[in-house]
């Protein structure tokens, strides 16, 4: 079959490797579609940062080279013995993350924390492939509202979820969300699923277009940031957000997001940042701001997903720039996608096309 494998840094390839076969437990899919991520992205370009280099991981015993490709969904082709919850045929959302189950952490519900964990394209082999193998019981069914091509949306889908999770929003909350890619575009629509008025802030015209064509309650042009910083105060009566979510990963964002938290609010970083930012501390201090974390996801966020994207409440279909065959992905997806005045948000490979 062919893949995109993962060799080392600015070095992934197509190639044609041997079918991956289901053993005790697992199922082999046959990938309907995935879609490329910024990380993806930074891994090829300044990894190995995340994928699993040097080392076997604790739970695959994969490391480079492997098949990458992390936001995948497919159709059940075949069965490993024990299987019984899903049957050939089946379309299903694939929770790409693994988890040992034994460590301090997985015991006191911290998944998204192990320190063992391997996730799909990084440290097991992923979906930009056309098969794929994994754990029948890290399936999840999908609803026919859902199609192949929206469907690798659900993982990060499931980002926004679990980020809007560890927020502890309360209906009713105002909540800005900077940086309005893939996943910024998800989270606002996340937390209006939540009960929340959202406004939208960005440096591009066509992403606040669309976070207000997705839901956002109102947009904000961060260009000139000391105008942005006021019309986030109108917006909010002069108190500030509740809730001020980074989703962009750039230097200058987790600064603005701790700034523009009002007192005793809560700070929310989502992005994977490539540079490190510098953050004044007593800002943090000082007016008692709860900083959050959010990485990957936790058991029940796909589920939830899966719901929110079925029903309509999260719609991903805006956030398809373009679908490429598999033979095509690096030229018309890797490459595309490097860009830096690109206006895209996903490709989606299909390696049946």
């Amino acid at each position: 079959m062919q893949a995109i494998v993962y060799h080392n840094n600015k070095d992934i390839r197509l190639e044609d490797i041997p079918e991956p076969i289901p053993g005790p437990g697992e199922v082999k899919l046959r990938i309907t579609g995935t879609s490329i991520c910024a990380t993806d992205i930074e891994e090829w370009q300044f990894g190995p940062l995340w994928v699993q280099h040097g080392s076997p991981n604790a739970i695959t015993g994969k490391q480079t080279p492997l098949v990458i490709g992390h936001e995948t969904s497919g159709q059940v082709a075949e069965l490993g013995e024990g299987v019984d919850n899903v049957a050939v045929g089946d379309r299903v959302a694939v929770n790409t993350v693994l988890i040992c189950g034994k460590c301090y952490w997985c015991l006191r519900g911290q998944q998204a924390v192990c320190p063992n964990m391997a996730v799909a394209g990084f440290m097991a082999d992923g979906g930009l492939a056309e098969f794929m193998v994994w754990p029948a019981d890290q399936l999840v069914p999908m609803p026919d509202s859902i199609s192949d091509i929206e469907a690798p949306l659900l993982e990060p889908a499931t980002v926004a979820v679990h980020g809007v999770r560890r927020s502890g929003v309360r209906v009713g909350d105002n909540v800005a969300v900077i940086g309005c890619g893939t996943v910024g575009l998800l989270t606002v629509q996340a937390f209006k699923a939540a009960g929340a008025k959202v406004f939208a802030i960005d440096v591009r015209e066509k992403s606040l277009a669309l976070a207000k064509d997705v839901g956002a309650d109102d947009v904000v042009n961060s260009r000139d940031e000391s105008a942005a910083a006021s019309r986030i105060l109108e917006l909010t009566g002069g108190i500030g957000p509740d809730i001020v979510v980074e989703s962009a990963g750039a230097k200058e964002t987790p600064r603005m997001a701790i700034d523009w938290t009002r007192r005793g609010g809560t700070t929310l970083l989502l992005g994977i940042y490539s540079t490190k930012p510098e953050i004044d501390f007593n800002s943090v201090v000082g007016r008692e701001i709860t900083v959050i974390g959010s990485v990957a996801t936790s058991p029940g966020d796909l589920e939830a997903a899966v719901k929110l994207v079925g029903s309509g409440q999260i719609n991903v279909k805006p956030l398809i720039s373009a679908t490429v065959p598999l033979s095509r992905a690096l030229e018309d997806g890797f490459e595309k996608m490097l860009d830096p005045n690109k206006e895209i948000f996903r490709i989606v490979i299909e390696p049946g096309k």
